[in-house]
């Protein structure tokens, strides 16, 4: 008996989003409104790459970044979760899914000492260039519509089940930890016997419903949380069984 948590980052994992979180290290904590505006709707990590650009340029440099990216605060309840998960490491296989990037991901997940909690984390690919600016590269190249240019979940998702199963891996139950649009696509792909935890009150929940009310309703069970103590119960109970 094993389960699969699978994880968004920003939002979910942790309370605001790492991407917005880094203006605080902007010149008096705000971008250009040409910069702010020039981000077109799919092309995320093109417009967080131009923000980058402006960071370098203003002098803002790693160990900054870092310190700011650090403060960022985890969800309410999430601390104890993502502890349980790490308890119980024998019956959870726990992976994040995610658009942020390596870089922002690995430095929250370290200073909290939670990365060994986490298999696997996809997310885009970042790395400090020579002359200390931030870049951030597309996890992949796919064909769906539904999904930003760089980034769908449900391929990421599929391939790593089907990686699973050949070395001889099948879950129980897959449970997918989400809140926003880009969640929707790996949520859809889940089957019957999954669940699907949307956060209170975000886009998930809402896109998940508004299925449910053109009755075309997503396969799996819909459980949803607003603290992270909510999905540490269900677990609880799924031990228990």
């Amino acid at each position: 008996m094993k389960f699969l948590l699978v994880f968004d980052f920003d939002h979910t994992i942790i309370d605001e989003n790492s991407d917005t979180w880094i203006v605080k290290c902007a010149p008096e904590r705000k971008l250009p409104n040409g910069l702010r505006n020039s981000y077109q709707p799919g092309h995320w990590t093109e417009y967080m790459g131009r923000v980058f650009v402006y960071l370098g340029d203003n002098g803002v440099k790693e160990d900054e970044i870092k310190r700011t990216i650090t403060t960022i605060p985890f969800t309410a309840g999430m601390i104890d979760l993502l502890g349980f998960i790490g308890e119980n490491k024998e019956l959870f296989d726990c992976i994040i899914v995610s658009d942020s990037n390596t870089v922002f991901i690995d430095w929250i997940l370290k200073a909290a000492d939670f990365h060994k909690v986490f298999d696997e984390v996809f997310t885009n690919p970042a790395a400090f260039s020579s002359a200390g600016y931030l870049t951030v590269q597309h996890f992949h190249a796919h064909h769906c519509a539904k999904c930003p240019k760089n980034l769908c979940k449900r391929k990421v998702l599929k391939e790593f089940l089907d990686k699973q199963l050949e070395r001889g891996v099948s879950y129980t139950q897959v449970i997918y930890i989400g809140d926003g649009g880009n969640d929707l696509c790996p949520v859809m792909f889940l089957k019957k016997n999954d669940i699907a935890m949307p956060r209170q009150g975000y886009t998930l929940e809402k896109r998940i419903s508004q299925l449910a009310q053109s009755l075309s309703p997503v396969q799996c069970s819909v459980l949803v949380w607003s603290s992270a103590i909510d999905i540490m119960s269900y677990l609880k109970l799924l031990i228990k069984e």
